[in-house]
């Protein structure tokens, strides 16, 4: 279903509260329930209320847009990250994302299409402040044999190859004890404080948010545990403590100990704090356990309060690859093939096995949660999705047509999309730099572009991920939705006061009914229409076994399912050589109410909306138009930009 035209929706989207209005609850609108033409008792004078101001914008105190922001950027300061060039630090990075134009690290200029609201600057706490001083060539360094290997190869152009061999030689354990910066030292002190003061700078209440966070860069073997630590609170209680490690004494690899450190932020200061996972592809079947890797048991219900409690958003989408689902999970899934990394772990020490797949990816994760709740009593994985960049380059950037690279060795060149960014000879293993996604951000529905204000959307799951365009996604679920409600030019107003948002519980079925679903997409104003808006549900059936099934609930055009319900391909435009397209196909913005066809009140579920444009060119093509580059048959050169909502989950017991 289609409504209005591109130039309308340009229009409108200066206006997005007209389209999209959110109201936390229509109920605080309401006024006294007063007949027309009654007399005020204490004036006398006639009084015209109704239940809601005949302005359906009056009395306003809620979001009225979505803010797109980045929670996973890297500077200077990350040791690997400087490794491999970058030289921008956390001011750069902010002003880069106000919307200045500045110099990256390799002498190119470089702006975004337009400011990003918010950034964590989430610079690895392991070694903060070791960079600068191995940079310098500091003699307390360079003395020790490793240190004037990896030193020596940055001075002759290797960069990319002692970023690798840093991040390999830490995975593994075997980085050197004395060249290690830990918390307590003067050196690490003062690098936090320096990210701090940066953040406290950069932070504008209300025009750009600075969120205080870094990355816990957790390693088991090889296999990526990161997650980034984000803070609601200002620098006065974020700089009480000094970051978590995972180096012991001090610190520890095992998210157990990360979330007793949350804790204890939180017991100290006053404040709060949440983690968010890193997408999970090169975990290799740890970052969503049923056993776990430390211990070798089952998780337990300690296990799964705990994650619960900290680990409210997981981050679905960033430059290592998509993580919404797989092939091999989600076989009748036309969409799943997008933009996969599954070669191996984050060192490419151990090469991905089909078994570990279940356990890395969202939507499995989703399901399982149902397992393990209807086990435990409590859904571990119980999250809501953001997109992030994971850029080691202090540049947020997630555009195809402005794509900055994962490192700084890999910002726009001739030679990039033919470099393999990690290699491991031994096991047959290569990744190549045209294999990183120009992906993605986080939106947060807040009702102010404060650090509270976004910190508490984000503990509430109202959040969406996308891979890099600003699509404005809305997503309710209830049980008394009904077509009429997607007439409105102000449906947010019918999806608070009937349901509940993304990141939204929904229970107790009323007898007769399954739960409604009120859908709206806006193409980004700058960016490619829309090609359908699509449900996915997964539930746990009687025998205790998951399921999952995609529906297409909107899409443009006069296209009609087939006999097994598949949607026909929207096509493409794209022209490759040029690196354009053309938004004629698709539609400015998709609006829905969708009933669950299959709706039984007894087993657990959750939803979750995906919205996908029509094919654009990636990155690899836009390479390709500016140096001239003819690629090998095997790189895409088109890709279809997506969003996906967090879920909003079914419990028939509440």
């Amino acid at each position: 279903m289609k409504l209005g035209h591109l130039e309308g929706a340009l229009l409108r989207s200066a206006a997005l509260a007209g389209l999209l209005v959110v109201a936390q609850s229509v109920r605080a609108q309401e006024i006294v329930n007063t007949d027309i033409g009654d007399i005020d008792k204490t004036t006398g004078a006639k009084v015209f209320q109704t239940k809601r101001p005949y302005s359906p914008y009056a009395g306003r105190n809620f979001p009225v847009r979505p803010l797109f922001g980045d929670t996973h950027l890297h500077t200077a300061l990350s040791f690997d990250a400087g490794a491999a060039g970058a030289r921008l630090g956390p001011r750069e990075a902010y002003k880069f994302a106000k919307g200045e134009e500045i110099v990256s690290n390799t002498g190119l200029p470089v702006k975004l299409s337009r400011p990003l609201d918010f950034l964590v600057v989430a610079d690895h706490s392991d070694n903060l402040g070791f960079f600068g001083d191995f940079l310098a060539g500091k003699p307390e360094i360079l003395q020790n044999p490793q240190a004037r290997t990896w030193y020596d190869m940055m001075q002759t152009g290797k960069g990319a190859e002692a970023a690798y061999d840093i991040v390999k030689t830490f995975a593994q354990g075997k980085f050197p004890k004395d060249l290690i910066y830990s918390p307590g030292t003067a050196a690490y002190r003062s690098t936090w404080q320096s990210i701090i003061d940066a953040a406290e700078e950069a932070n504008e209440p209300g025009r750009f948010t600075a969120v205080i966070g870094y990355e816990w860069t957790s390693l088991s073997k090889g296999n990526n545990l990161h997650r980034n630590v984000i803070f609601r609170d200002n620098g006065d209680k974020a700089a009480m403590i000094e970051p978590y490690t995972t180096q012991p004494p001090l610190g520890s690899n095992n998210p157990r100990d990360l979330w007793k450190w949350l804790q204890n932020y939180e017991d100290k200061t006053g404040g709060q704090v949440l983690a968010i996972a890193h997408n999970g592809n090169l975990s290799n079947g740890t970052m969503f356990p049923i056993i776990e890797s430390f211990t070798g048991k089952e998780i337990d219900r300690e296990y799964a309060e705990q994650r619960a409690r900290w680990e409210v958003l997981y981050e679905t989408t960033q430059m290592k690859g998509d993580g919404e689902s797989h092939p091999v999970l989600s076989p009748n899934d036309e969409f799943a093939n997008f933009e996969k990394w599954d070669k191996g772990n984050l060192d490419l020490s151990e090469a991905k096995k089909p078994e570990m797949l279940e356990f890395e990816y969202t939507r499995s994760a989703l399901k399982n949660g149902l397992k393990l709740e209807a086990k435990l009593g409590v859904n571990p994985y119980k999250f809501g999705l953001v997109g992030s960049t994971d850029s080691h380059t202090g540049l947020a950037t997630a555009d195809d047509d402005n794509f900055f690279g994962k490192v700084a060795s890999a910002e726009p060149n001739p030679d990039r999309t033919s470099h393999a960014f990690m290699t491991n000879a031994k096991l047959g293993l290569k990744i190549m730099e045209w294999e990183m996604t120009a992906s993605g951000y986080a939106a947060v529905w807040a009702q102010e572009n404060t650090r509270a204000s976004i910190f508490d959307a984000m503990k509430r799951r109202e959040t969406y991920a996308t891979t890099g365009p600003r699509m404005v996604v809305r997503f309710f679920g209830g049980y008394d939705f009904e077509a009429a409600d997607a007439n409105s030019r102000s449906p947010a107003i019918a999806g608070y006061s009937k349901g509940v948002p993304m990141g939204g519980d929904l229970s107790h079925a009323p007898d007769g009914k399954a739960p409604t679903f009120l859908v709206a997409a806006l193409k980004d104003p700058i960016g490619a229409n829309l090609d359908r808006y699509q449900i996915i549900k997964g539930w746990l059936d009687a025998a205790g076994e998951v399921h999952e099934k995609i529906y297409d609930v909107a899409w443009s055009g006069d296209r009609k399912a087939d006999a097994s319900g598949k949607l026909p391909p929207v096509g493409s435009t794209v022209d490759v050589p040029n690196a354009t397209w053309t938004n004629t196909i698709g539609t400015p913005e998709l609006i829905a109410v969708w009933k669950d066809p299959n709706f039984d009140p007894s087993l657990r579920a959750f939803y979750y909306g995906r919205v996908i444009e029509i094919p654009t060119p990636r990155w690899t093509a836009y390479d390709a138009k500016y140096f001239g580059l003819t690629l090998p048959a095997e790189v895409p050169m088109t890709t279809q930009e997506r969003a996906y909502t967090s879920p909003i989950w079914y419990n028939p017991a509440g």
